[in-house]
């Protein structure tokens, strides 16, 4: 019995503390799973905290944000408001304006109408005033005659009528001598407009210059938009360009030889090149004019090594250039210049005299004509002067200032130089004397235009027609310009002879510059 009962009581003592282990065990699970669950509380706290600051600072900012948009638009609608408002100002002030203006021009209006009610009172008046005298008069001369009206009126009409007579012979020769005086003064108009017409017809074919065109779309970027590139073109160097309907050619016409020369070679020049544009044109303006100097520079030195002429200053060799493209009564001044050169030879080498210094003062005789389009005198003077100044020998100087017997000759050679003058200037077709005059008074006009000052180019172009002059925007404002223009006209009135009308341009205009380096 004692064997069963210990396993049993081992089995019970086993069984009572697995129990209370047991009970140990499910209390520790249970402390354990409270702080696992206080624990996940307090971080869901924690982030359910955190996700509440994040929102709510999110609410702020888009609050702000809202804020300063509604603000930007209230601004702007402010501004825009501020706008209205001055143009309706704006607008309230100019109708003021107007209604002032409107009561001033109605009022004196009012006040022209009051005057003229007047005037017709008065001169109504007076209307009858003189009636009345007039039937004084006429009473008091029936009563003076003691004439009845009929005889009075009689006696009248014959003493009219004999004064009327002679009033009306006097007033037919008077309109029959006006009819003659302005018969004549038309006739002479007209055949002056025909002998300009004719003239101009002739200087048109010497003092203009084509220029042919790969293809008429070139004409448009000639002119360019707005007329800008012919415009700058015709400033920039001095010429009058016509683009007229002549297929495939340009016109460039200038009395100034040099220039017009130049403006073909620049225009050539850009229409190869292509670009065409005002600061292109300028470029190429300029490029024209270097060139045409070292052609006269070349034409200078060739003509002296072919007359075997040495120990010619420069300067003279650069005028004698310039005579290339210089022309008198027509004739080419170089060509005239060589003729005369070789003549002086051939007369002095019949003469035993020095051949050489013959034909140099021949060659130099007219070398005045490259400079009296820019000073003052005589060819024959200045050109005396200028080879003096550069060295050349007495006789020389003499030789060329006496040419046109201004001096007395002091030698055989300027007596040689006046025949050979005549020679060459005498032959049949030499000269045309009408172009010379033509090219004088283009000269002129550019030399009244240039002695007023503050002025730095002036240009003939238009035949005469036009003088455009370009002032110095510093010394010459934009009140004193059409002052200029004015003065300009009144001299070309008083001193120079021309038909028709001459156009006097004034340009003013300033040029800023600045480079980037």
């Amino acid at each position: 019995m004692s064997q069963y009962f210990t396993p049993l009581v081992t089995l019970f003592v086993g069984l009572g503390l697995g129990f209370l282990l047991r009970l140990l065990l499910d209390k520790y699970t249970e402390r354990g799973a409270l702080q696992a669950r206080e624990q996940i509380l307090s971080t869901a706290r924690r982030e359910a905290e955190q996700i509440k600051k994040e929102k709510t600072l999110e609410a702020q900012q888009e609050v702000i944000q809202r804020r300063e948009e509604f603000e930007a638009e209230v601004r702007q609608t402010r501004g825009e408001l501020r706008q209205t408002e001055r143009r309706l100002d704006k607008r309230e002030d100019s109708l003021d304006e107007k209604e002032e203006l409107l009561n001033k021009k109605e009022k004196f209006l009012e006040t022209g109408e009051k005057n003229v009610a007047e005037k017709r009172r008065e001169l109504a008046e007076r209307e009858e005033h003189l009636g009345e005298l007039e039937q004084q008069r006429e009473q008091e001369l029936y009563r003076i005659s003691g004439l009845s009206r009929e005889n009075a009126k009689a006696l009248l009409l014959d003493s009219l009528r004999h004064e009327v007579e002679s009033e009306c012979t006097e007033m037919i020769n008077e309109k029959v001598a006006a009819a003659t005086a302005q018969a004549e003064q038309t006739a002479r108009r007209i055949l002056t407009d025909a002998i300009e017409r004719c003239a101009a017809e002739t200087t048109s074919e010497a003092t203009v210059c084509t220029v042919e065109l790969p293809n008429e779309d070139l004409k448009g970027r000639i002119i360019g938009r707005e007329g800008r590139n012919i415009r700058c073109f015709e400033a920039a160097i001095g010429v009058d360009v016509i683009v007229d309907d002549t297929p495939g050619v340009i016109v460039l016409s200038s009395f100034d030889s040099v220039r017009r020369e130049a403006a073909r070679m620049a225009m050539e020049r850009l229409v190869s090149d292509g670009r065409i544009h005002p600061g292109r044109i300028e470029e190429a303006t300029k490029q024209a004019v270097e060139d045409i100097e070292k052609i006269i520079k070349k034409t200078g030195d060739d003509t002296c090594h072919d007359l075997q002429l040495t120990n010619i200053h420069g300067r003279l060799k650069n005028l004698l250039g310039r005579l290339k493209y210089r022309t008198s009564f027509g004739q080419n001044v170089l060509d005239h210049s060589i003729q005369v050169c070789e003549l002086t030879g051939l007369m002095a080498g019949e003469l035993g005299l020095d051949i050489s210094l013959a034909r140099r003062c021949g060659l130099l005789h007219d070398i005045g004509k490259a400079l009296d389009h820019h000073h003052e005198g005589s060819h024959a003077m200045l050109g005396a002067e200028e080879a003096r100044r550069r060295g050349e020998s007495p006789l020389v100087v003499n030789a060329i200032a006496a040419h046109h017997e201004e001096e007395p000759p002091e030698s055989v050679y300027a007596g040689l130089i006046i025949a050979a003058d005549t020679i060459s200037a005498s032959r049949p077709g030499a000269r045309r004397e009408t172009l010379d005059r033509y090219v004088k008074r283009l000269e002129r006009l550019e030399n009244l235009a240039t002695q007023h000052g503050g002025v730095n180019r002036a240009f003939a172009i238009q035949a005469g027609r036009e003088v455009r002059v370009l002032v110095d925007a510093s010394k010459v404002k934009d009140q004193n310009a059409e002052k200029l223009s004015h003065e300009i006209a009144k001299e070309i009135e008083e001193e120079l002879q021309y038909p028709g009308e001459i156009l006097v341009t004034v340009i003013r205009e300033s040029r800023f510059s600045a480079t980037a380096h």
